[in-house]
């Protein structure tokens, strides 16, 4: 069974944006994104979609190749990891957006995981969520402030919103 975390906030903008906004890439997504030191698509795709893989390398320089196993503007994006770090038998990671009664746009994003190997998963789970959390709170901390500044929101509109 896989281990689950999630994060979630309201964001000033509405969920159109705020989508667009969580798929920003380049400068403008290490503008906001404290947890991608660099990413890249896979395959000459120039653009998210479902069945598009990316090469992302967090800032502690692990590398993971994922793929869209979703993608649903404005509402929700899925992807799931192909290959990774040795310790991760499994790793997902969904975004949802949803509007708020005030026009605003509440983003939750959850991580689910299972880690190897499995007589120790009980241990390294336990520390795995500990330590997802606190990057998944850091990461939609840094979300918030990208749907706060005005270069990212820019970027984003012009990109797709």
């Amino acid at each position: 069974m896989s281990r689950r975390i999630e994060s979630s906030v309201v964001v000033d903008v509405d969920p159109a944006v705020a989508f667009a906004v969580s798929q920003t890439t380049g400068a403008v997504r290490l503008r906001w994104d404290p947890f991608i030191e660099e990413q890249h698509f896979e395959g000459g795709a120039t653009a998210p979609a479902k069945g598009v893989r990316t090469r992302t390398r967090h800032r502690s320089r692990l590398v993971m190749l994922s793929e869209y196993v979703s993608f649903n503007p404005p509402t929700n994006v899925g992807m799931t990891m192909i290959e990774g770090p040795w310790f991760f038998a499994s790793f997902a990671g969904g975004w949802r957006f949803a509007a708020e009664p005030d026009g605003r746009c509440r983003a939750t994003w959850r991580y689910s995981f299972r880690c190897r190997p499995s007589w120790l998963a009980p241990v390294t789970e336990r520390i795995g969520a500990i330590v997802l959390k606190r990057d998944i709170d850091r990461r939609i901390a840094g979300f918030a402030r990208g749907c706060a500044d005005p270069v990212v929101v820019a970027a984003a509109s012009a990109a797709g919103a």
